[in-house]
């Protein structure tokens, strides 16, 4: 019985055997890949186990937890608050969030929570330790406490607060939370298997996480820079070492006490909505939403917005030095990570080029558009690698794809 089924397009076999390869060798446990290319599902591919120990097979309908591929996501509801006149994200976030306008994040904009700029990437008094569905709890200790430098006055990874603080806009704007936007907005009306918040009926079709022993109790990389003079570094490496003596980036990726590295397959993270981190789905329903959207962003006579929309989205308005991830330079648009030089060197970053435009995820998972290719792209696998080679099977395929197309 072979390991990988689904579909591919005979011109992309390659994609075939680096997916098959990946899982024979045990790289990766479960996974699947997708392309839409003109809105035709090129490439729906899925294989290997949805749990370590290999008993449940991988099928068409499993979905698994995309950590940060969600932002992506949930930008595309933000593109349609945007496209409907309902959302200005130059105007104050008090202006929508007035309780948020307090203890010197008066002057944030909503832009800064897009691009990463609000200087709130973490909590003060560590990760709450309350259900994950308390969803309140969490937004009001981020509209309380003070930020962790002057909001707007640099770039620092929002890695799970972007959720509750983007998400508190579109609630606030609409009126319903995330994960109940997108369902009647986009995935409901489009078809799309995709949720930011599960019920126990998805859990049957959902693979379990396999996370580090050590994620997020180890050190950064590179820690030891801080004790190199600034005058023997170059300009990247001195951004490096700011990023390194700020200690950001232990303050974005706080662990919650109590947690062990599996409550990511927990009944109450999987049901909570945490827009920047849990959203679950497959590789087939995340390649028809980009794909769609960079064709013509719209399928059956559903739209979901305007292309001058997409396009004004995905336009760079932050390029770092970013101080949670090392002082690198990635680049972001309206909540989405776009193309950059640091994105195209070795596997600690996906392959993003061109005009890509998606996010990735902390687990090794990659979803985006293309809007000069009409592509939408997607790699969801369920077991997490070390740093250096958080990307190495997305990029693989992404490299494969790119020298066909």
């Amino acid at each position: 019985m072979s390991i990988v089924k689904g579909f591919c397009d005979s011109k992309f076999k390659e994609i075939e055997d680096i997916l098959r390869d990946s899982i024979e060798c045990g790289y990766e446990i479960g996974a699947s890949v997708a392309v839409s290319y003109n809105k035709e599902m090129i490439i729906d591919l899925y294989g290997g186990f949805k749990d370590k120990s290999k008993n449940k097979a991988w099928d068409k309908n499993t979905i698994v937890n995309t950590y940060s591929v969600t932002k992506g996501v949930t930008a595309i509801c933000i593109a349609m608050l945007i496209d409907r006149g309902q959302l200005d994200v130059n105007k104050k976030v008090s202006d929508y969030w007035p309780e948020y306008g307090c203890n010197g994040k008066e002057n944030t904009k909503v832009i800064d929570f897009l691009c990463h700029r609000a200087c709130n990437f973490g909590f003060h008094n560590g990760v709450p330790s309350d259900s994950w569905q308390n969803w309140n709890l969490y937004a009001d200790i981020l509209a309380k406490q003070e930020p962790f430098a002057e909001p707007g006055s640099m770039q620092g990874y929002h890695a799970i607060t972007y959720g509750w603080l983007v998400g508190e806009i579109i609630r606030r704007i609409d009126g319903r939370d995330v994960g109940t936007y997108f369902r009647e907005e986009i995935a409901e009306p489009l078809n799309i298997d995709f949720k930011i918040g599960l019920s126990e009926e998805d859990f049957d079709n959902c693979a379990d996480m396999q996370v580090l022993e050590d994620f997020g109790d180890s050190s950064p990389p590179f820690e030891k820079i801080k004790y190199v003079p600034d005058i023997m570094l170059p300009e990247k490496l001195r951004n490096l070492k700011k990023s390194m003596e700020t200690g950001h980036f232990k303050i974005a990726f706080q662990k919650r006490a109590g947690d062990n590295k599996e409550y990511v397959n927990s009944p109450d993270w999987r049901m909570a909505q945490i827009p920047s981190a849990n959203g679950h789905g497959t590789s087939e329903g995340l390649a028809k939403l980009y794909g769609i959207l960079s064709s013509d962003c719209k399928e059956n006579g559903n739209k979901i917005i305007n292309p001058e929309t997409l396009r004004y989205c995905i336009q760079p308005y932050s390029s770092g030095p970013d101080t949670v991830l090392f002082g690198s330079d990635i680049t972001f648009g309206l909540g989405f990570e776009l193309a950059s030089e640091m994105l195209l060197k070795g596997n600690f970053s996906p392959r993003f080029m061109g005009s890509m435009y998606g996010h990735a995820g902390i687990g090794g998972a990659v979803a985006f558009g293309d809007i000069e290719k009409k592509i939408g792209f997607s790699f969801l696998c369920n077991k997490m690698h070390d740093t250096k080679n958080l990307y190495k099977t997305a990029n693989q395929l992404i490299d494969a794809l790119y020298s066909k197309i």
